[in-house]
């Protein structure tokens, strides 16, 4: 009797820790829209490095430049694009 009422405090404590039950499968892991369309802004790919990002934003600004035709809409949207993807970069992801 003891070992049940250990088992569903174990499946409590779980469940109070983790936010789900031990039997419930894993969230799948979705991307985000606003990460998949910075990506296609910048051009990069799902394991672009800090450089890599950079390195898009630096050739997008050059092509959208308002002096070279672009707009300063575009400019921002390939600004926040970067900023987005640099955040969701992760410490130990290689540069």
């Amino acid at each position: 009797m003891k070992l049940i009422w250990l088992i569903a405090l174990a499946c409590v404590a779980w469940r109070v820790f983790v936010g789900r039950w031990p039997w419930q499968p894993k969230p799948r892991v979705r991307r985000s829209f606003a990460a998949v369309h910075a990506r296609e802004v910048l051009g990069v790919d799902m394991g672009a490095g800090r450089k890599d990002i950079l390195d898009a934003h630096r050739r997008r600004i050059a092509a959208i430049h308002p002096d070279r035709g672009g707009s300063s809409e575009q400019v921002h949207e390939a600004n926040a694009a970067r900023d987005l993807l640099l955040a969701e970069l992760t410490p130990d992801q290689p540069s």
